[in-house]
Formats: structure tokens, C-alpha cells, sequence
């Protein structure tokens, strides 16, 4: 079975960073990733990974004045790129293998345009450090207006960008509430998928309930000869800790 990546934007949010990433150690996670850590001390996280031997998988752009990132807002541009640097610079420090850079709620062809053009920034300065860039579309439940609607327009958008550090992030929860069909999916945008995240569906929690049926889709993300670790990126109710019971039943 595939191995697992703690994201430590939902699970393990009631302590410090560095605290989270020895916890998911202890619980048997392969791998660790986060969502903004620009307030933890560089230093604390970077003794943490190395006391754990965890490798800190990604890290996003942050999310800026309208609370979604700012890559696709025209008018935005020069905030958008300070974003992007700081992420990278922050991700090559903790030896982060990517960057999510969030595009923002937005439209038209002009966002289309200024998205592009911020990801081939964002492509060569993550190119100097060995990192890659990824792009995530957001459910409209969760993020209405956002930029990038679904896989189809993500896959539209790194074609026409053909920059080979530059990857889609699969998340099976965003896909299964805004197009359905996981499985089908993944196989379609396998060649594009930079990294791959789930949880439950509709209600964002462990992976052992809901519309998805996880043994079967981590069987064939296994089956598909992806071997990075899945990012577990969902709603924690109560502890982190007794959330994990999918974790030995799916193969650690």
C-alpha cells in the first residue's frame, strides 16, 4: 500500500510546528507537508526534520488580503511574486520539495494570463533551489470563485505551460466533490500529478467513511506505480490522535 504524508495544516494543529512533525513520526507517517509556516522558527523545524528523518514534502504561497493566494489577480502581481519567493525561500531552508502557489479567487482571460505568467516566475526560481511548483484546483463548496475549477482546466493550463517542474496537485477530496469520478481522474491526469492528497467525502474528515471508498482508490494509486507518500489533509475532530485508526487498517 501507498505511504503517507502528514499535512500538518489540519492534523496536529493544537502545537508548534516542529512539535506536530515529531508527532507524526510517532505515529508512522513516511513523510510531512504543511500549509503556511512562516511564523515557526526556521530553525525549530528544521531540527525537528532532522531528528525524524521526515522530509517535508510542500508548503503553500501565502494567501494574501483575500484569504485564497493572489497568483491569478492581475492587480496583485508584485505581491503575488513576494509570495512565491518567500515560499521557495522558506521551502529550500527545511528542504521542502515543492510549492503550492495559490492562485486566488478569480477570472477571465486577463487572471488566465497573469496566472501563467506568475508560474513561469515561480518555475524558474523553484528550478534554482531543485524544488517544484504545483497548482490545485478548489471545490466551489469550499472556495467559490476560485481560479482553477477542476482538473480539466489544470491540465488545460501545465500544457500549455510544458514546464516539467511544474505539477498538479491531485486532491481526491476537491476532485470527488466537484467532478466525482476519483479513479478516472487520477489515470487521466497521472502524467501531470505532482502530489497527491485526500480525505473523506463531503465531510473533509479521516478516510474511513464517506462517498469514496479508500481501499479501493489507494489499491490503485498503488496499482498506477506512484510511490510518493499521500498527503492526509483532513478535518480533525477532537485529538489528531484518535483520528488515525485508517492509518494501520490502509497498510502502515
Amino acid at each position: 500500500m501507498p505511504a503517507f504524508s502528514a499535512n500538518l495544516g489540519f492534523l496536529w494543529t493544537d502545537r508548534p510546528l516542529a512539535d506536530a512533525i515529531r508527532a507524526a513520526k510517532a505515529a508512522g507517517f513516511d513523510a510531512v507537508e504543511c500549509h503556511w509556516p512562516y511564523g515557526e522558527p526556521l530553525a525549530d523545524i528544521q531540527a525537528a526534520l532532522s531528528d525524524t528523518g521526515l522530509q517535508m514534502l510542500g508548503l503553500n504561497t501565502v494567501r494574501g488580503p483575500l484569504n485564497a493566494g493572489m497568483a491569478a489577480l492581475p492587480e496583485r502581481v508584485a505581491e503575488a511574486r513576494e509570495a512565491i519567493d518567500q515560499a521557495i525561500a522558506y521551502g529550500s531552508a527545511i528542504g521542502a520539495a515543492s510549492v503550492h502557489v495559490m492562485a486566488g479567487q478569480s477570472e477571465g482571460e486577463l487572471a488566465q494570463t497573469t496566472y501563467l505568467e506568475n508560474l513561469r516566475y515561480a518555475s524558474e526560481q523553484a528550478a534554482k533551489q531543485g524544488m517544484s511548483i504545483l497548482i490545485e484546483p478548489l471545490n466551489p463548496f469550499d472556495m467559490p470563485g476560485y481560479f482553477l475549477r477542476d482538473t480539466l482546466h489544470a491540465v488545460e493550463l501545465l500544457e500549455m505551460l510544458n514546464l516539467p517542474n511544474v505539477k498538479l496537485m491531485f486532491d481526491c477530496y476537491h476532485v470527488g466533490r466537484t467532478e466525482g469520478d476519483v479513479l478516472g481522474r487520477f489515470d487521466a491526469c497521472l502524467p501531470f500529478i505532482g502530489h497527491v492528497q485526500f480525505a473523506s467525502v463531503p465531510d473533509r474528515g479521516a478516510p474511513d467513511h464517506g462517498e469514496v471508498n479508500y481501499d479501493e482508490v489507494f489499491a490503485h494509486i498503488d496499482q498506477s506505480g506512484w510511490t510518493s507518500p499521500l498527503g492526509a489533509e483532513y478535518k480533525v475532530a477532537g485529538s489528531t490522535e484518535e483520528t488515525l485508526g485508517w492509518l494501520p487498517a490502509f497498510g502502515n
